[in-house]
């Protein structure tokens, strides 16, 4: 396991997203947060903290905002798999957009105001994708930080609900707005997956109108600063194996319950 890992103890290596109102979830989300609704026996949320786990990770930061104190009672202070017992917990840490300032921040917003808790470079994902086999493997934390580009995104073919796609890769690993892979072919997208490695500087060079740790809550998406920066040829993207859902709607929560 690479020492990058306890480079920084007091610093989370990981971001989760779980501050979202859950729109297209309604009416499952009126009374409880997205990433505690359960594929199986555990919750959306307790699937991505179980692969952080059993990749080695420490701390993890999780930012909360609709029923926030639902997913903070639930989790606590620490969190260890059920199916290993004995081994040493990850240590969650919160940062708390509903107790900070009423709501979410959106995504850019609220990954700025947890800047100060994360170590540099760090790993974010959305707590409401199922990707249960995806190993977040800490030698890409260590690649970027060696490396000039600022961030590393993972990308999956598109799904139904989503054909258009976001981003492109080129031969050099390199994420693009399009590719044209000739003059009769359409360019070939794939689906941003959420999960991302960043450097601080991502955000200091991209969403610079936000003062570091977001002290007065700016609200801000964080599609445009990607594709600011993936003009800017700054950021590298994978493209993820495996299974890949984003649980956005009861339909396709259902669909993993009862495949």
């Amino acid at each position: 396991m690479s020492s990058f890992l306890d480079s920084d103890p007091m610093k989370a290596q990981v971001l989760v997203l779980a501050a979202g109102r859950g729109e297209r979830m309604r009416p499952l989300t009126d009374h409880t947060p997205k990433p505690l609704l359960k594929v199986s026996d555990n919750s959306l949320i307790e699937w991505t903290l179980q692969g952080l786990h059993s990749s080695g990770y420490a701390k993890v930061l999780i930012n909360t905002a609709w029923l926030g104190e639902q997913i903070r009672h639930a989790l606590g202070a620490s969190f260890t798999p059920s199916q290993a017992q004995g081994a040493t917990p990850m240590q969650l840490a919160y940062s708390a957009e509903d107790v900070d300032f009423g709501s979410a921040l959106e995504t850019a917003g609220g990954i700025v105001r947890a800047l100060p808790q994360l170590s540099d470079p760090f790993w974010v994902v959305a707590a409401d994708i199922f990707c249960p086999s995806f190993r977040f493997d800490s030698s890409y934390l260590s690649a970027l930080k060696a490396s000039a580009f600022l961030g590393h995104l993972w990308l999956v073919d598109n799904p139904p609900h989503h054909p258009q796609g976001d981003f492109c890769t080129d031969s050099t690993g390199m994420a693009t707005l399009s590719r044209s892979l000739s003059p009769f072919e359409p360019s070939h997208t794939l689906t941003f997956s959420t999960i991302g490695v960043y450097k601080h500087a991502f955000f200091e060079t991209f969403a610079s109108e936000i003062p570091f740790g977001n002290p007065h809550g700016i609200k801000a998406p964080l599609g445009p600063i990607l594709k600011r920066a993936i003009q800017a040829q700054s950021v590298l993207a994978s493209q993820l194996s495996g299974q890949w859902v984003d649980v956005g709607t009861p339909e396709r929560l259902a669909l993993l319950n009862h495949p």
